[in-house]
């Protein structure tokens, strides 16, 4: 067996446990719904007032941190584990002030991309919700956005651990694969944060605001025009610069990760001798 085949059969760091499974599911769902109920909401009921917005948002906060206890409940993640979540959070949310004011330049996506691939899509949906939380409180980017944040890009993270042919892939594949998915899931991550945004920022013009009430395909061709006149340059910008990092750093970066996963040996059962 070769050493780059050693590095792909690495051990998860977190398995995905049947409470995990439907922790996840579960606030996958809310959270989908929690995006997209203003665009099916009557406009005489109230339910897609600006002021609604920020209490349906906190909501989510309590439903994220069930993923992370069920996932440990189901014996998913260990001291090693955790050590490992805690290093690389800590790493993306540095990494994520370095561009985020300069045309959405984002390392961190690059980062998420490559430890969701070797680490499992439990770990990569924990491990995105954790660094988005730490980067908000490291850059006082705290608000009723930060939960949705949070579940982005715990989707974004846990989208690359859900890729397939981790056995397969070999030389400048994989990279390109994970370049690949990490250009959409860029443009998907800014699309979908657009989307709790804009049905409550006022002060647009009528062409593409939020109309609560209407049909729903006007309200999306208005969407799809506020996303392209106020955030595609900025998404663009996200995804050119994961590609570039991805075929550049990708290679090292994921042999990296998967040497340290296998020596961690996650799933090993520690013992002590008298």
């Amino acid at each position: 067996m070769t050493p780059d085949t050693k590095d792909v059969r690495a051990v998860r760091a977190v398995r995905l446990g049947p409470r995990a499974v439907i922790a996840l599911t579960l606030i996958t769902l809310i959270g989908a719904a929690a995006f997209g109920w203003p665009l099916l909401a009557d406009g005489d009921s109230g339910l897609a007032h600006s002021q609604d917005a920020p209490w349906l948002f906190t909501a989510l906060l309590p439903l994220l941190v069930g993923v992370v206890v069920a996932t440990i409940a189901d014996d998913g993640m260990d001291a090693k584990a955790v050590a490992m979540l805690g290093v690389l959070a800590a790493v993306g949310a540095a990494l994520r002030p370095l561009g985020a004011g300069t045309a959405g330049l984002e390392p961190m996506f690059f980062l998420m991309v490559l430890s969701g691939r070797v680490l499992g899509p439990g770990f990569g949906f924990v491990l995105g919700s954790v660094t988005m939380f730490a980067s908000a409180l490291l850059t006082g980017g705290v608000g009723p956005w930060m939960p949705f944040q949070m579940l982005a890009m715990g989707w974004f993270t846990m989208g690359a651990g859900l890729l397939p042919g981790p056995h397969r892939l070999r030389g400048r594949a994989e990279p390109a694969l994970l370049a690949l998915y990490g250009s959409l899931a860029s443009l998907a991550y800014g699309t979908v944060m657009n989307l709790q945004g804009w049905t409550y920022i006022g002060g647009m013009s009528s062409g593409i605001s939020f109309h609560p009430g209407d049909p729903l395909p006007e309200n999306l061709l208005r969407f799809f025009a506020y996303c392209a006149a106020t955030s595609l340059g900025w998404d663009l910008g996200r995804a050119a610069l994961t590609v570039v990092l991805t075929l550049t750093l990708g290679t090292t970066v994921l042999k990296a990760l998967r040497r340290a996963t296998r020596r961690a040996n996650f799933e090993a059962q520690v013992t002590f001798e008298a």
